[in-house]
């Protein structure tokens, strides 16, 4: 994606969605638009509350629950729901931050004037993300 003249991005990590929502909220009342949160993983699947909640949910594995890919009977090749279950993240022994980008898996994206990123950055950094 090309940006216009004049114009400039940044990207943030957050170790929470709580704490990256309360910057999507603050970066909106500051008058920024061009604010969007993403979860980031690098399986390629989306976490579903539904499926990915231990307690009573439908997830069908505990690769499901913990790797936020409650849906792996939607990845059509066996070997790679065995893959992901035998990832470290589902075995218990990851590191802190095991493969999450940036050290946080909430990305939050603001397209904004280029003079105003440096604001952007500073509310950013207030709630406790990583530029």
């Amino acid at each position: 994606m090309e940006l216009p003249p004049g114009e400039g991005s940044l990207l943030a990590y957050f170790p929470s969605s709580r704490r990256a929502e309360a910057a999507v909220a603050a970066l909106k009342a500051a008058g920024f638009t061009e604010v969007q949160l993403d979860r980031v993983s690098r399986y390629g699947v989306v976490s579903d509350e539904e499926y990915d909640v231990a307690p009573g949910g439908l997830g069908v594995s505990l690769a499901g629950l913990v790797t936020y890919g409650g849906d792996l009977d939607r990845v059509p090749d066996p070997s790679a729901r065995v893959l992901l279950g035998a990832d470290p993240a589902a075995s218990g022994m990851a590191a802190h931050d095991y493969g999450l980008a940036g050290g946080g898996a909430f990305l939050v994206t603001v397209v904004a004037p280029a003079e105003d990123i440096p604001r952007a950055a500073a509310i950013v950094k207030e709630h406790g993300g990583t530029v």
